[in-house]
């Protein structure tokens, strides 16, 4: 298995060229500039915890790993949201980045 939920797996099943038009966006995105791919995923961590996605934010902390970044770097991210989207919006963030970094055994 991919580790993406069902769901996206059902989503791609039934419209392969709509999943694949989106994530070539999002490649492109990525290449747009200079940032490093974990940098890439720290931002859009950050980004997912400013719009209180859940998904994305367990989603982002995987691939931020993957791409290298440290534990510590992730945790900031959370730490860093506190004063952009609220203490009780980034404590919901840092719960989900502390729920999937337990499921990864970084925690």
């Amino acid at each position: 298995m991919s580790g993406r939920p069902p769901f996206y797996e059902a989503l791609r099943q039934a419209h392969p060229a709509l999943v694949d038009a989106y994530q070539a966006l999002g490649e492109a995105a990525k290449h747009a500039g200079p940032l490093s791919p974990a940098d890439v995923e720290l931002v859009k961590l950050g980004i997912a915890a400013g719009t209180r996605s859940e998904g994305a934010v367990h989603s982002h902390v995987r691939r931020a790993l993957e791409a290298g970044a440290s534990v510590e770097a992730i945790r900031q991210v959370g730490i860093l949201a506190i004063t952009t989207i609220g203490f009780a919006n980034a404590m919901a963030a840092r719960a989900w980045i502390e729920k999937e970094l337990e499921k990864q055994g970084r925690a």
